[in-house]
């Protein structure tokens, strides 16, 4: 019995019947609904905990037995690698849905759970479901350690602006910078003490010291996760590119032989311009903004990185987002140059090459990447 009381019935037909499965799936729990021939119906609602899964794998394990061949898709959300890998280690197919290119479900006028679960079930018996290739372990490890990281370091910045508020309440100026170092904050405890106002910010100050000792360990522990990882090592020949940005760009590509071409990594990382074509005119708008902005992030950072490097000053690529930026701004120059970046680095990856200072010129990076399509057309004839 499911969480609405329903007693599941056995599907009807012979053996060998194809049963399609929609799955809703939440936090707290998931909403099943079963196609199976012309005959569809809600399976009912099932708590995301060992019990719900349980319950969930007996009924459809019935099914199984009877030779049916069952099928599970269901939207990609927080917990759908769980529930995927407790699906899969019973021997059932499961289709994880890419969202970006499914849309009936977001656009459609009735939104509920059941509703959900019977469009997916509908579209994966009629084999038009859109697949997403979900990423390694070690990718999504990665991911959650560097998202604890930022959300330490965020917080650490938000603390830092508020002992900054009371200062200035207090009549102390220009202190945020005393802010960033151990001794500046001591001086700065100091100088309270002698006032008696000491106790105000003491409890935030122990509260960054604790906050950056956490960072610390989190930093530990990428670290030896990425220990002789080879896409870090070769995005840290980049001058510019530090450890962050490299587990960054490496966490959220994953494995870059999924993009055929530099094209459509840039349109993975959201930073492709929408094009709109008619009565053959083209339009280009802003970028897409689809995909990680974790990874659409990194490489803005990198563009910084870069600009902030001794040795990029007479790169043709930096010299051209300089002028851009005179015109346009700089947030549309460093988007312009994110994306090219994107595309030098899909070219490393692909190759297992180090950084090249010719990769910064478009007519040495078109002949690299002319070069390296004919050998990989050589290898496939």
């Amino acid at each position: 019995m499911d969480l609405t009381g329903r007693t599941d019935p056995t599907p009807d037909g012979g053996e060998g019947m194809r049963i399609d499965i929609g799955v809703d799936l939440h936090k707290t729990q998931f909403t099943v609904y079963t196609q199976r021939g012309e005959k569809s119906g809600v399976n009912g609602q099932y708590p995301t905990t060992e019990e719900g899964y349980v319950t969930f794998l007996r009924k459809i394990g019935k099914w199984k037995r009877s030779g049916h061949d069952i099928r599970i898709g269901v939207e990609s959300t927080g917990n759908t690698r769980y529930f995927k890998h407790r699906m899969e280690e019973k021997g059932y197919s499961v289709i994880v849905i890419n969202t970006m290119k499914f849309k009936v479900i977001n656009e459609s006028a009735k939104k509920t759970d059941k509703h959900d679960a019977a469009t997916i079930a509908e579209f994966l018996a009629k084999d038009m479901l859109p697949e997403s290739k979900l990423c390694s372990e070690d990718s999504e490890q990665l991911r959650r350690l560097l998202k604890v990281r930022s959300t330490l370091v965020r917080t650490r910045v938000t603390v830092k602006n508020q002992i900054h508020g009371l200062l200035v309440s207090m009549g102390m100026e220009d202190t945020k910078a005393s802010l960033q170092s151990k001794r500046g904050r001591q001086r700065i405890l100091d100088t309270l003490a002698g006032a008696g106002n000491g106790l105000v910010v003491q409890p935030l100050f122990e509260t960054i010291d604790r906050l950056t000792e956490n960072v610390k360990v989190i930093e530990c522990e990428i670290e030896k996760l990425v220990a002789g990882d080879k896409v870090v090592e070769l995005l840290e020949t980049i001058p510019g590119c530090g450890p962050v940005t490299a587990c960054t760009i490496r966490a959220y590509t994953d494995d870059i032989q999924r993009f055929s071409n530099h094209k459509k990594y840039a349109s993975y990382a959201g930073l492709a311009p929408w094009v709109q074509c008619s009565n053959e005119t083209e339009h280009y708008g802003r970028i897409t903004k689809r995909g990680p902005e974790e990874l659409r992030t990194a490489f803005v950072q990198l563009v910084v990185g870069i600009r902030r490097s001794r040795q990029s000053a007479s790169w043709r690529l930096m010299e051209r987002y300089e002028a851009m930026k005179t015109v346009k701004g700089s947030g549309k120059s460093i988007i312009a140059t994110a994306r090219k970046l994107s595309k030098i680095v899909w070219f490393m990856l692909m190759r297992e090459e180090v950084f090249n200072v010719g990769l910064m010129t478009d007519d040495f990076l078109e002949s690299k990447i002319d070069s390296m399509r004919r050998t990989l057309n050589k290898i496939s004839a």
